[in-house]
């Protein structure tokens, strides 16, 4: 794959502002694709060989939402995580198109781009939408899908993701930009950690301080509100479609193994559709996490990681058996992982139950 610098074009159009945070051990640089630029966060295998993972993060978040639960992987997988058009250090696509088909498109060039064939790919909230695209439409590209908290349709939406659905609506971002101009950023931060978190307590206090730091370089692009007002208008747009351009007919059409992730205390995408979820993905496997919100790779990630590490032995098993090898370990096949992973039963869990929200 090939690394640039941003175009003279679009560097010229981006503002000069603080530099995007680099956790140790990992590495950034700018992919030139037709249309548009993309800002990729990386960290070493630990070994040489390993399969290729891509991470897409959810709305308002970025690839730094993954480096928790990357380095946890770097044995597995030679992992990516990617900011979307718009997110992140990306700059806005050419065509504006923020759409969740427009951000799968920016998905399918990188990996094409990248030539490792199918890749391990993780979605969270949003980008949980993406990958679900992806992986119906190219699922040469895929080889697991791990998918924490997908924003999926609802029927009954959660109430306080009624405020990012009404965002999407013309105004209403310049209204809310005016009505919130005092906030400063780490009010708008500790907002978000109480909407994203089970227990925003567990957050570090270096952890919020590299997030209000994120947050002030984010408020200084002028293409912010219109990332966050196109993509949430893009996932509304996004729950209304039918026939085969809907999400849950695309998740049917899904052939790759699949890990959901969902929390008890998730207040954007409710617990009670982890049920409906392991229905409509043909291979899946359930891990619920009683405590987590709707970011359980930043709340979580040893308990994801080892989630994850069990699906891909699972998939390289069944590839072994289907390529006439014997398989590699023994072990369980899919069902519910509860609580820490350690155990797998398909009569333990109460997809009615809705923890979720306040």
């Amino acid at each position: 794959m090939s690394s640039t610098e941003l175009p003279e074009t679009l560097a010229a159009a981006v503002p000069r502002v603080s530099a995007v945070r680099v956790a140790d051990g990992e590495r950034l640089r700018a992919v030139a694709l037709p249309g548009l630029t993309l800002n990729v966060r990386s960290r070493p295998p630990t070994r040489p060989g390993l399969p290729h993972a891509l991470y897409v993060h959810g709305l308002g978040g970025s690839s730094q939402n993954w480096s928790d639960l990357m380095p946890l992987l770097a044995d597995v997988v030679d992992g990516e995580a990617v900011d979307l058009p718009g997110f992140g250090d990306s700059p806005p696509p050419d065509d504006r198109n923020y759409s969740i088909t427009g951000h799968a498109r920016a998905v399918v060039r990188l990996l094409d781009a990248g030539g490792h064939g199918a890749v391990h790919l993780f979605g969270n909230s949003m980008g949980g939408a993406v990958a679900t695209r992806v992986a119906a439409s190219r699922p040469d590209l895929v080889r697991t899908l791990t998918l924490v908290s997908p924003a999926l349709p609802e029927i009954r939406v959660q109430r306080n993701a009624v405020p990012t659905a009404l965002l999407a609506l013309p105004g209403v971002s310049a209204l809310f930009g005016r009505m919130t101009r005092e906030w400063s950023a780490e009010q708008r931060t500790r907002g978000v950690m109480a909407l994203c978190y089970g227990d925003p307590g567990r957050v570090s206090e270096e952890g919020m301080r590299h997030a209000v730091e994120e947050m002030e370089r984010r408020q200084r692009l002028p293409y912010f509100w219109e990332a966050m007002t196109r993509s949430a208008r893009g996932i509304v747009d996004a729950y209304t479609l039918g026939g085969q351009q809907g999400l849950w007919r695309q998740a049917e059409r899904v052939l790759a193994p699949t890990l959901l992730v969902y929390g008890g205390r998730d207040q954007l995408v409710s617990y009670r559709m982890a049920r409906k979820a392991s229905a409509a993905f043909r291979d899946s496997r359930l891990l619920t996490l009683p405590d987590a919100g709707h970011v359980a790779m930043m709340e979580y990630p040893e308990v994801v990681a080892d989630a994850v590490r069990g699906l891909i032995e699972e998939s390289d098993r069944a590839a072994d058996e289907t390529n006439g090898r014997p398989g590699r370990n023994d072990g369980g096949g899919g069902g519910v992982l509860s609580g820490g992973g350690a155990s797998r039963h398909r009569d333990d869990y109460d997809g009615d139950n809705d923890s979720g929200g306040s």
